[in-house]
């Protein structure tokens, strides 16, 4: 189950809330993922603790994992690629409650086009002392737009956000010298000066990162 730390809004932890209800489990339910014996791992009588040093857990693969952003918003091209980071917003446990990953663990990733739209790829955990896991998991695909054109207000549109650095030489295109927040990756101008050339407003794709990148588990998620 999810032992929740912080604040999403109210679906996000409606979802949280209700976890082990029965309509849900099926999405989100990590009852499962309690300490199992591997065949190839047996115990020994004269090994101490081995009821702990003999296990490996285990999540299993359609679990979803709640992510949260240091940012409001990401904004990048439709076709752009960035490398982000992202951490885990609840304690994740098993049906024991024991910690299997947890609260602010780091997930990172990439945000990728994908459809019509953009989502998150994780690739690796990275626990606070410093271990890493390999993690096979994504989020649903963001289609949401945001219209960027001259004449609007960049405060608007820049408040509270992390920029792709493809969306940032938009925007900088558009609107000039413009103070830009944190911007992602390191793209220059340069590669998009013909594509914006006389071009007046560009749709960026607009992530919530707080809803829109929780990762559902592509595979099992085998844990030391």
């Amino acid at each position: 189950m999810f032992d929740v730390k912080y604040s999403k809004p109210a679906t996000s932890l409606l979802m949280i809330l209700t976890i082990g209800t029965a309509l849900i489990a099926p999405m989100v339910n990590i009852t499962s993922a309690s300490a199992q014996l591997f065949p190839t791992q047996r115990r020994s009588p004269s090994s101490p603790n081995n009821n702990n040093d003999y296990r490996s857990r285990i999540i299993p693969a359609g679990t979803v994992l709640p992510l949260e952003y240091e940012q409001e918003k990401i904004l990048v091209t439709e076709d752009e690629t960035v490398d982000i980071t992202l951490t885990v917003a609840a304690n994740i446990r098993d049906r024991n409650r024991n910690t299997l990953i947890p609260y602010g663990t780091l997930v990172v990733g990439i945000i990728e086009p994908a459809g019509n739209g953009s989502r998150f790829v994780a690739e690796e955990l990275v626990f606070s002392d410093g271990t890493t896991q390999f993690i096979n998991a994504s989020s649903n695909i963001v289609t949401r737009r945001e219209t960027v054109k001259r004449g609007t207000e960049a405060g608007d549109i820049l408040k509270g956000a992390a920029i792709g650095a493809a969306a940032a030489s938009i925007i900088s295109a558009i609107f000039g010298d413009v103070d830009l927040p944190k911007v992602l990756g390191g793209a220059g101008l340069g590669a998009l000066a013909g594509w914006l050339l006389g071009r007046e407003s560009v749709e960026l794709v607009s992530i919530d990162p707080n809803n829109d990148l929780d990762i559902t588990l592509q595979s099992d998620l085998v844990l030391p």
